[in-house]
């Protein structure tokens, strides 16, 4: 059983905490108010492939610029 670590707050883990909240959200709005927000959680999905293929996320890009955001590899994090 894997459990990713908990003890920081990586880039990694913040890419999943944003897609999680975009699906999220997506969800609620297609519920609440039009069925065309399922969009927001295909969206999410489609760069969540994206991400996993080609190593290339927006997300992440932002989250570094913005936040300062490391990965846990380049701190020396354990695999």
């Amino acid at each position: 059983m894997y459990f990713m670590k908990t003890d920081s707050w990586y880039l990694e883990r913040m890419v999943f905490l944003a897609a999680g909240i975009v699906v999220l959200i997506g969800a609620a709005l297609a519920w609440l108010v039009s069925p065309y927000w399922i969009l927001l959680c295909a969206f999410a999905g489609v760069n969540l492939v994206i991400f996993a293929t080609t190593g290339f996320c927006m997300m992440a890009n932002i989250l570094k610029k913005l936040a300062g955001l490391e990965p846990r590899l380049a701190r020396g994090g354990q695999r």
